[in-house]
């Protein structure tokens, strides 16, 4: 399969990028950001796009692909709505539109988090704005499309969080991560990585992916 990965500057695009390029079913990899990786793979390709909020020109490129692994992601700390909404929805709205025009029998998978709320009319900002983002992306008619509710994800390996305080708390934290990898509502890198590829390769009747679900399937 040839897979799209956005957000591979950042701990969870890395992540699906490190297991993708590992897994002999996963033929080429196109990387999609605004500056570029830094990284030197057989099947890795690069496509710099400096304005997120308009993907119409990646149109032709992507139609030889399979699969969009949507990673890319912001905190909402510090945003308001308005704010927050055009870095997540727009974004995604925007690139959903393009993949699908440019092979709608695409599998399309969208990181939104543990506790999002696809009513769209809760209390929670962050919630709302992911809910609705969800629902644009369920409902686009792709032939598949997958929400992962990434709860807590520990890192592998050379996968580490782009934001410092991030880092900080997974050094704190890094003692009881023996302890973590045990807890069925925590996941790991390899394990997000893994139930990525394999939502293209084992369609799975549910569209919610919960770390405990994320970890079930990264078994297949």
């Amino acid at each position: 399969m040839k897979v799209i990965i956005t957000g591979s500057t950042g701990m969870v695009g890395r992540s699906t990028l490190n297991e993708c390029l590992a897994n002999d079913k996963v033929e080429e990899v196109l990387v999609v950001n605004r500056r570029a990786l830094g990284l030197e793979h057989p099947k890795l390709k690069e496509y710099i796009h400096v304005d997120f909020s308009d993907f119409s020109i990646a149109e032709e490129t992507f139609k030889r692909y399979e699969a969009c692994f949507h990673c890319m992601g912001v905190t909402s700390v510090g945003k308001d709505e308005a704010e927050f909404s055009k870095y997540t929805y727009d974004i995604t709205k925007s690139l959903a539109n393009v993949c699908y025009a440019a092979n709608p029998r695409m599998v399309m998978n969208y990181v939104s988090g543990t506790g999002t709320d696809t009513s769209e009319n809760g209390r929670i900002m962050w919630a709302r704005v992911k809910g609705k983002t969800e629902n644009y992306v369920l409902n686009k008619g792709f032939k598949d499309a997958y929400m992962f509710r990434l709860g807590a994800l520990i890192p592998e390996g050379k996968v580490s969080s782009g934001t410092s305080w991030y880092k900080y708390i997974y050094i704190v934290m890094s003692p009881f991560f023996p302890l973590m990898r045990r807890m069925k509502f925590v996941t790991t890198s390899s394990r997000f990585g893994k139930a990525m590829i394999n939502t293209v390769l084992y369609p799975q009747e549910n569209k919610y992916l919960e770390n405990k679900n994320i970890n079930i399937l990264a078994l297949k």
